[in-house]
């Protein structure tokens, strides 16, 4: 089963790299909501500079990004880590119409008529849209580095504070990927599938504190932001962008906590996800 999953995980890849038309639009996307949500949401931007003194419009703007998120140094240094969770979520999304036209050009009768585990087939599509969106979280973490008045990491950020970031990331995007390719076996054409990935990624995002802090939530909307996945990403991933070291910060049983959260969500994704598309891997 793993050499038959790995097939067909390197076949979808090969498409996807041979077409930069399906990266570059990413890469856009990146940057236009690190530039967008960065200065058009930044509370900072609220100060009145031109009526006070420049002294005390910096210490306004630090003790807005001290005593609100987190003490970042910037504003997009906070809203990285819930950029990076929106492309995976959209990647996750989407990445499953590659599948629906695999269905409709007859490609996937002709692999549920061969000799292969089914499981390949499915989690071949977990694993090459996990692929795609791990490369896109990448590139978006380099542009908010280039970006001007962009992510500054503290002194205490290394390669381990990197990879732990990452990492909740990646737990993000297997459990996402899980659920949403067993969405895209069942569709039977592009425009239903995009119907309801649409009415499930868009409350998945906007009740998660990827562009603000749960805090400022109504006690109602912090109770799902508080559950969310995509919230435990984020939260994992700014501890170590903001924080640095979550030992040094005192922040390890939360990192931690957070950690545990999404492996359980990856588990219950993944069953649940093989559990409903092998119920609908039927050649037609």
């Amino acid at each position: 089963m793993f050499d038959e999953t790995l097939a067909l995980t390197n076949r979808a890849l090969k498409k996807w790299v041979r077409n930069p038309f399906t990266i570059i639009p990413g890469l856009a996307t990146s940057a236009f909501y690190l530039a967008l949500f960065g200065n058009s949401f930044n509370p900072t931007n609220l100060v009145p500079s031109s009526s006070l003194p420049a002294a005390a419009v910096s210490q306004i703007k630090s003790t807005i990004l001290g005593t609100t998120f987190g003490g970042a140094a910037t504003y997009i240094t906070y809203l990285t880590a819930g950029v990076i969770c929106l492309i995976i979520v959209f990647n996750m999304s989407f990445g499953g119409i590659d599948i629906v036209l695999d269905r409709q050009l007859g490609y996937f009768n002709t692999l549920l008529t061969s000799p292969i585990a089914r499981a390949s087939i499915y989690f071949s599509g977990v694993f090459q849209n996990l692929a795609k969106a791990m490369l896109l979280a990448v590139l978006t973490f380099v542009i908010a580095l280039l970006i001007p008045s962009g992510l500054e990491l503290p002194s205490s950020f290394g390669v381990l504070e990197l990879l732990g970031a990452f990492l909740a990331f990646a737990l993000l995007g297997l459990g996402l990927s899980c659920i949403f390719t067993s969405l895209a076996l069942a569709a039977r054409s592009i425009d239903s599938l995009i119907a309801v990935v649409n009415f499930i990624n868009l409350p998945l995002i906007f009740m998660s504190s990827s562009l603000f802090p749960s805090s400022s939530f109504p006690s109602w909307l912090k109770a799902i932001s508080d559950v969310n996945p995509i919230s435990k990403a984020d939260e994992a991933a700014r501890l170590l962008i903001v924080g640095g070291n979550p030992a040094a910060s005192g922040q390890l049983a939360a990192f931690t906590g957070d950690i545990l959260y999404l492996v359980g969500f990856v588990v219950a994704m993944g069953i649940l996800g093989y559990l409903a598309a092998a119920r609908t891997m039927r050649p037609e």
